[in-house]
C-alpha cells in the first residue's frame, strides 16, 4: 500500500466539448429570426474566440447563447476572458474571448497557502500551471476537494491524478 496519496488542481476544459458548444451556438444564431441576418461570425482560434456581429445588442445575445451551450456542456463559464469590444468594418462590432487555461502563480500561491492553514497534516506544491497536493490519508485529501470546491476562485478547477 502507499505511503501517501495524492491528487493535482489544474484548470483546464474539454476543448471537444468547447467546439460542439461554439456550433451549437452558430446553428441557433442561424437559426433565430432575431440574430439571422446580422452576419455574426464565431471563429475558435488556438487561444481566444473571436465574435463579428452587427452591434453591442447582438453580441449580448451571442454572450448569453455562448454561456448557455458552454453551461450544458459541462464548461466553467470561468474559462471565458471577455476583451474590450472595438469597432469593425462596416459599422460591426468585435470582441476576443480568451480562453483562460492553467492556474496562475497567484492563484496558486493562495491555494497552497490556504492548504498550509487549513489542513496540518495536508502538503500543496506548486508544479507549473498545477498544483499537487499530497497526504498521508485518503481523507484529508478530500477534505481539502470539499474545502476548494467551496471556495469561489478566479478560475475553474478541476481535480486530476487522484491516487
Amino acid at each position: 500500500m502507499a505511503s501517501t496519496f495524492s491528487f493535482d488542481i489544474v484548470s483546464d476544459f474539454d476543448r471537444q466539448e468547447l467546439v460542439n458548444a461554439i456550433d451549437q451556438t452558430v446553428r441557433e444564431i442561424q437559426a433565430r429570426y432575431d440574430l439571422k441576418d446580422t452576419k455574426t461570425v464565431l471563429e475558435l482560434g488556438e487561444e481566444s474566440i473571436v465574435v463579428n456581429t452587427d452591434s453591442e445588442f447582438t453580441l449580448d445575445a451571442v454572450h448569453t447563447l455562448l454561456q448557455t451551450k458552454a453551461a450544458k456542456r459541462n464548461l466553467s463559464l470561468k474559462i471565458f476572458d471577455y476583451g474590450k469590444i472595438e469597432s469593425a468594418s462596416g459599422n460591426r462590432v468585435r470582441q476576443e474571448i480568451k480562453l483562460k487555461q492553467g492556474i496562475s502563480q497567484e492563484v496558486a500561491k493562495q491555494i497552497t497557502k490556504l492548504i498550509r492553514e487549513e489542513f496540518k497534516k495536508v502538503q500543496g506544491s506548486i508544479q507549473g500551471d498545477a498544483v499537487r497536493v499530497s497526504a498521508k490519508s485518503k481523507d484529508d485529501l478530500q477534505g481539502v476537494m470539499q474545502h476548494l470546491k467551496q471556495e469561489d476562485w478566479p478560475v475553474a478547477l478541476q481535480f486530476t491524478n487522484y491516487r
